[in-house]
């Protein structure tokens, strides 16, 4: 009980600074991210652009600091991975929360490394390749974790490896419709959607829990299977978008 206060406290702590920093940025005029806005990145499908922007502003000081340092992209992309591992294993473990702290400063680690490379006008191919294939080995090892961790509910390891196939699904679509010539970055349920969503299934699944009397798991349950549902439809949807321009070209 009093782990799960302590937890209740932490979390508590830092949804009070995240609200405190989203109402200074409000306060400071919202501006939005030029990087972001070149990339054409969005969250939600643009109605959580104002999030994703108060994020890119909230890591700003961290990305100044790293480019005084000299840290590569490459070093916040193996940190990255190794933040992936520890979650996965912290998961696996039942240390739920621990394994969400670890997600986002992964999630963290995959922001700068893009941004460190185009400050630093380095970006490459290698790159581009080493970044979003890590992003896949760090979803994996999350995903592994809750095999583990919801195998005594008869449909937990069934979500969690659905989960983990439809995440696949959705970046290949788009891999293999850029290698065929069509960008496709429609869909609800892309990466910073899954990640946010397992985060939040780390860190409220045993409060809630506790809260409302349930087994240990359940919300982390539901919320993969919303994750496995919404990324096998946005594979899907991509897929028929991407054939449906390429139709139109022939």
């Amino acid at each position: 009980m009093r782990a799960t206060e302590a937890s209740v406290a932490v979390l508590l702590g830092a949804l009070a600074a995240a609200l405190l920093s989203i109402a200074v940025y409000a306060a400071m005029g919202a501006r939005r991210d030029a990087d972001a806005q070149r990339r054409g990145s969005r969250f939600l499908m643009g109605t959580g652009d104002f999030l994703a922007h108060w994020f890119f502003w909230a890591v700003a000081p961290v990305e100044h600091l790293a480019l005084r340092l000299g840290v590569t992209p490459d070093a916040f992309n193996f940190a990255g991975l190794l933040f992936g591992f520890l979650a996965g294993v912290a998961i696996a473990a039942g240390h739920l929360a621990l394994g969400g702290w670890a997600i986002i400063l992964g999630g963290i680690c995959d922001i700068l490394d893009g941004r460190v490379a185009r400050v630093r006008q380095v970006s490459s191919a290698y790159g581009a390749f080493i970044d979003s294939t890590l992003d896949r080995f760090f979803e994996v090892f999350i995903f592994l974790g809750f095999v583990v961790e919801l195998r005594g509910f008869a449909l937990g390891p069934l979500l969690a490896g659905a989960a983990i196939t439809g995440s696949l699904l959705v970046s290949y679509t788009r891999a293999r419709g850029e290698s065929v010539g069509v960008l496709c970055r429609e869909g609800l349920m892309q990466r910073a959607e899954r990640l946010v969503l397992v985060f939040a299934a780390c860190l409220f699944d045993h409060p809630v829990a506790a809260a409302f009397g349930w087994r240990p798991g359940t919300l982390a349950l539901w919320i993969l299977g919303v994750i496995a549902a919404g990324t096998f439809t946005t594979a899907a949807h991509r897929t028929l978008w991407i054939a449906s321009r390429l139709r139109e070209v022939k």
